[in-house]
């Protein structure tokens, strides 16, 4: 993948596990760590070579960042943006557990069978959840960033942007023309440490690709996680 002449060029990379289950979800799993290794790995193997790097302010888009730049050797600074934060999905999964009164699920899997259903309510009652807002407000918000950015770079420029499962999910709901519920069923498959593409030219931006993972499959394939 290089740079397409005459369009510029925004990588939307997932970063790496977080800490399910510890007292801090917003660190970096040890796995985590590798998968941003391997990511900044793939960087390097594709010839990408940005002219901007971005990510949101969580630690855990920071530390992946940091990670993979250096490992793709990649010297750039970081610039953040709070747009490409994470909605809460903490905050919406305790919402409904205290709604219906039930216990905090017991796994990842359990998590993410809430997590979904907290989401439609999220999507279709249009009530707030913490920092990102309403469903439209974080919708809105994701779109802003990527269009700021995709002018900013001009003409042939590519730039890197260390964000989440659900920024990416729901601009790409938005770039496919798809409902707003899309985001439950992309946001379900987003491989930690995957890479999406979006390309900007006169007709405005196109996803070429969606949560390319190939770099966690033949010997790396033990570090392939969803959450």
């Amino acid at each position: 993948m290089g740079r397409e002449v005459g369009m510029s060029v925004v990588y939307l990379l997932r970063h790496g596990q977080a800490s399910f289950g510890a007292a801090d979800y917003d660190v970096l799993s040890p796995q985590g760590e590798l998968q941003a290794k391997v990511l900044g790995e793939e960087l390097r193997t594709r010839g990408i070579t940005p002219v901007q790097a971005w990510s949101g302010t969580l630690s855990r888009q920071r530390a992946t960042a940091s990670i993979a730049l250096a490992a793709a050797g990649l010297d750039l600074p970081v610039r953040e943006d709070p747009r490409w934060n994470e909605y809460d999905h903490l905050g919406l999964v305790q919402h409904l557990l205290a709604r219906e009164n039930v216990g905090a699920p017991a796994s990842p899997r359990e998590f993410q069978a809430v997590l979904d259903r907290a989401l439609h309510g999220w999507i279709t009652d249009g009530e707030s959840a913490g920092p990102a807002g309403t469903y439209a407000d974080f919708d809105a918000a994701a779109a802003a960033a990527l269009t700021e950015l995709a002018a900013g770079l001009g003409s042939g420029g590519t730039a890197v942007v260390f964000t989440s499962g659900g920024v990416i999910a729901t601009l790409c709901s938005r770039l496919l023309g798809l409902p707003g519920a899309a985001l439950v069923a992309l946001n379900r498959v987003v491989v930690n440490a995957a890479v999406t593409k979006v390309v900007h030219g006169r007709a405005g931006a196109s996803l070429v690709s969606f949560n390319e993972h190939g770099h966690f499959e033949g010997p790396n394939r033990e570090l392939l996680t969803y959450r």
